[in-house]
């Protein structure tokens, strides 16, 4: 799952950029990062020996990735650009130059040169899919039943308009419908894809594609590497 600061239509120029982050991957670097840290500083406080010289090293080299694998992606997604945040790299590209923005067993946008980014911070849930899936069936079925003069099914569960047994499906019919049910990382994507329809040709959205490595990741998770390395091989 993932989730964005801002919702509702298309922002209007000058208005703030939304930021799309996965919770699932937030929550799970926090957990990680307590445990390497309360297992590292455990080590380094009692260890003995070489064992808080290597604990030191594991430190330098984990922290950085599980960060960078965590905590740092996100996608911006402003009037006249996005910029992904990936593990190790910053991408900013105007919607200018963007050709297209791919689902499938990953989020990628692809920029007009025909490099492909992977966006990290809006991973896919084929679980998620199957469950839209179903949940359309389920909607189909409404209207189907609808336009037949049937009741319309019911789902097991409790508090549903019948009473115990289950309430409708959350089709809401012609006036108030939902829409197609879809996962929420497709929903995201479907955002980006209508702001860059909507911006794509605006003068202020042309540009060149820049990439920057993430030098404070990688600078210390190689140096992390590399005393690790040194120290085992001198052990």
């Amino acid at each position: 799952m993932t989730s964005s600061d801002e919702q509702g239509p298309v922002p209007v120029t000058g208005a703030k950029d939304r930021v799309y982050r996965s919770p699932a991957g937030l929550a799970g670097g926090v957990l990680l990062l307590g445990l390497v840290g309360w297992l590292g500083v455990d080590a380094i406080v009692a260890g003995e020996g070489r064992t808080p010289w290597l604990a030191l090293a594991a430190l330098i080299l984990l922290v950085p990735l599980v960060t960078a694998f965590t905590l740092r992606p996100a996608v911006y997604a402003g009037d006249d650009r996005m910029r992904v945040r990936n593990p190790f790299r910053l991408v900013v590209l105007p919607w200018g130059q963007v050709a297209s923005l791919r689902s499938g067993y990953s989020n990628e946008v692809v920029a007009e040169s025909g490099r492909k980014f992977q966006l990290w911070a809006i991973p896919v849930s084929l679980r998620a899919r199957k469950r839209a899936a179903r949940r359309q069936d389920r909607v189909a079925a409404d209207q189907a039943a609808e336009r037949e003069g049937r009741p319309r099914r019911r789902r097991g569960g409790f508090g549903g308009p019948a009473g115990f047994g289950g309430g409708l499906s959350s089709y809401a019919g012609p006036d108030g419908s939902e829409g197609p049910a879809r996962a929420e990382s497709d929903k995201i994507m479907g955002e980006l894809r209508n702001l860059w329809e909507a911006r794509q040709k605006e003068e202020s959205a042309q540009g060149e594609v820049t990439v920057r490595w993430a030098w404070e990741i990688v600078g210390p998770a190689a140096a992390g590497a590399l005393l690790l390395v040194i120290l085992l091989a001198t052990g």
